[in-house]
């Protein structure tokens, strides 16, 4: 692949030669690339363009006036196959948003780091040379059947604990209140959940990892607009596009839930490959569980699917976990410890609980839990096609 690096500072040049020149077969395929360095601004992209005729331009020293966008949009719409790249020191929501629209296919740091400069190059790589799909990722889903469950607690850690191996994406649909993000990380999200269905007739891999907010290299989160009206805009068939297109990308996608049902809800539930149901060990929470597991069961998912996960759990509860699963018609349930103090001062600070206290219980039954996930055996079938097999 024919790669053009251009940028007003040598120092940059020499940098991303050598990030892209190195022993890194792993992660470029083992391709040779022929780099070329050009040194200049934003204003020779066209230039470089038509003279090289790259498959891929890396144009560093952009800054934050959507206006400096206009020639790099010119020359997108003269080379629909060219692949963009672009590298800003500072980035704000508005200008990611015109940047994709631009058709620039990422948007990274400037300078980037070596990593993040690596793999957006294979991606690219990867869709010039048309590798071959890989396996669909798993979709799960995490509701509440009571509000203060831990649902929210346990699908962004767990996600934390998935991607120590495997890509993950976290899509928080707590549309008014979300909070998903907030559990791994203090960073506010640049942009959400709602700018991807404002969007979504130009839904593609980069536009959707663009929306995404990085807690580190193999875990993102779309996280829910903080303005709650935003949410409004989101609707069942933009979340099935976005489910099907991230399947196809990550390894897990995980779907935290709004705890009220309704048709946004509901397509989330069709679409999981595994459901998990949390709870604690009160009555209050095994009535609603009841009541949810006949709203279920109508919905025909298979038995298999569905999973009752108690969280909080400690010795001599009242309820324990054999009266749970008896009251339920299950063989078993699957419990998470209870750990509040750690859980507490990890939430309060925004991170995982892994990185804070890595001995705590809770974090070995969310190891378990991940060790038990089995690979995408196909995609689920929807709430239609289950209603006409049921008929």
């Amino acid at each position: 692949m024919k790669i053009a690096l251009i940028s007003p500072s040598k120092v940059h040049l020499s940098e991303m030669s050598q990030v892209l020149q190195g022993p890194t077969p792993s992660a470029l395929h083992g391709a040779a690339h022929e780099l070329l360095q050009i040194e200049g601004g934003r204003s020779r992209l066209a230039e470089v363009v038509e003279t090289h005729q790259p498959d891929l331009v890396v144009v560093d020293g952009m800054g934050r006036d959507p206006d400096e966008l206009e020639p790099v949009e010119q020359v997108t719409a003269a080379h629909p196959q060219l692949a963009v790249l672009m590298l800003c020191a500072q980035q704000s929501p508005e200008f990611l948003l015109r940047a994709m629209r631009a058709g620039v296919r990422e948007v990274l740091g400037s300078p980037p780091t070596p990593a993040s400069l690596l793999m957006a190059v294979e991606r690219v790589d990867r869709r010039r040379s048309g590798a071959a799909a890989r396996p669909r990722g798993r979709v799960l889903g995490f509701a509440s059947c009571k509000g203060g469950s831990g649902a929210t607690f346990i699908a962004a850690n767990l996600a934390y604990q998935l991607a120590a191996e495997k890509s993950v994406l976290l899509i928080d649909l707590n549309l008014q209140f979300g909070d998903a993000l907030g559990m791994l990380s203090e960073q506010p999200a640049a942009l959400s959940l709602a700018d991807v269905a404002r969007e979504i007739d130009r839904l593609d891999a980069a536009f959707l990892g663009a929306c995404t907010t990085r807690i580190h290299e193999r875990l993102s989160v779309l996280a829910a607009a903080e303005d709650v009206t935003d949410g409004l805009e989101v609707r069942p068939e933009h979340l099935e596009a976005i489910v099907k297109l991230a399947r196809r990308h990550y390894d897990f996608v995980l779907l935290d839930l709004e705890r009220h049902l309704d048709p946004l809800s509901i397509r989330a539930m069709d679409l999981a490959d595994q459901l998990f149901v949390v709870m604690q060990a009160g009555l209050p929470w095994l009535r609603n569980a009841r009541r949810l597991q006949k709203l279920l069961a109508g919905l025909s998912y298979p038995a298999d699917k569905v999973h009752w996960l108690v969280n909080r759990v400690e010795r001599g509860d009242d309820i324990g976990l054999d009266d749970i699963a008896q009251a339920l018609g299950v063989e078993q349930v699957r419990s998470v410890a209870n750990d509040w103090r750690e859980v507490s001062a990890c939430i309060n600070q925004g991170t995982a609980l892994i990185e804070q206290a890595r001995s705590s219980a809770v974090v070995r039954n969310l190891a378990e839990l991940a060790r038990s996930l089995g690979p995408q055996t196909g995609e689920p079938p929807s709430l239609l096609s289950r209603l006409f097999r049921r008929a």
